[in-house]
């Protein structure tokens, strides 16, 4: 494994809101070409700033939540688990992802046909154990397969608020024992869940959820995250991590943010306490 974070990105050329699928999503709320791009670039080059390794995939007409590639497929080591998406609008994603990681010498892996699994959207590392949530858009009976395949624990969390309808929306890993959460997200086992099985979690207060600060991509000691979210960087500061607020609202329209458009290539399992230098501090 490499000690160079890496990371899939795809440009926003072809972004838009274009269909409905989550209630982020309004067609008569349209996305602005050059801001996306402006802020799509501001997220890429603040990932390269931190020493970030970006690969990118082409976008492709027709497919505007292409530029979502944590819904691309799980990477784990070398194997790199293709989604099968939900909905029919972003079935035409995967045979692209599926031909970019072939095209780079990962052992691919397609789910069986009668599953849904939309990646590390729904599927986030947190030390040694894979959280993974199911309802809106992945099941729990893919997260079984996976584990067996790939031979890691799972632990299936019950979405309940369709706004985050995926893991990452309300979920995010910090470090191999703390992550940061929306209780309001998760039903009272899946919370009983996350409180047992991890020792460090800072709570999101629901008026900071709703700008996806969840949705946030750890690189080391540093944590980017949509403006908007002041109480949730002032803890992750007394926790001893940098914050790098970035303004993502054109793809809040849509129902995602700096997580949502990013994917660990890496593996999800190698997220950035392993390249950190020293533990969290709590």
């Amino acid at each position: 494994m490499s000690a160079t974070p890496r990371i899939l990105m795809c440009a926003p050329d072809y972004y838009g809101i274009e269909y409905e699928i989550n209630p982020w999503m309004h067609r008569d709320n349209a996305s602005d070409p050059a801001q996306s791009l402006w802020q799509w670039w501001a997220l890429h080059d603040a990932l390269r700033d931190l020493g970030v390794v970006i690969d990118r995939v082409e976008p492709i007409p027709g497919l505007p939540d292409l530029v979502f590639t944590a819904n691309a497929g799980l990477v784990y080591r070398t194997t790199f688990i293709v989604s099968r998406f939900r909905h029919g609008v972003r079935q035409g994603e995967a045979p692209y992802f599926e031909r970019w990681a072939r095209e780079h010498a990962f052992d691919v892996v397609t789910m069986p046909p009668h599953l849904h699994f939309e990646g590390a959207g729904d599927a986030l590392f947190c030390g040694e154990t894979l959280f993974a949530g199911y309802r809106y858009r992945s099941d729990a009976r893919a997260h079984q397969w996976i584990g067996l395949r790939l031979g890691v624990e799972v632990l299936p969390l019950e979405l309940v608020d369709p706004r985050y309808y995926h893991l990452d929306t309300c979920f995010c890993p910090i470090a191999d024992n703390a992550a940061i959460y929306y209780p309001g997200a998760f039903d009272d086992y899946g919370r009983s869940v996350l409180h047992d099985r991890i020792e460090n979690l800072i709570e999101v207060a629901a008026e900071e959820a709703v700008s996806f600060s969840c949705n946030a991509v750890v690189v080391g000691r540093t944590v980017l995250l949509n403006e908007g979210a002041p109480k949730l960087a002032h803890q992750l500061q007394n926790c001893g991590y940098a914050v790098r607020p970035l303004r993502l609202t054109e793809f809040i329209k849509a129902g995602g943010s700096a997580k949502c458009l990013t994917l660990r290539l890496d593996g999800e399992e190698a997220a950035a306490w392993k390249h950190a230098t020293e533990l969290a501090i709590f």
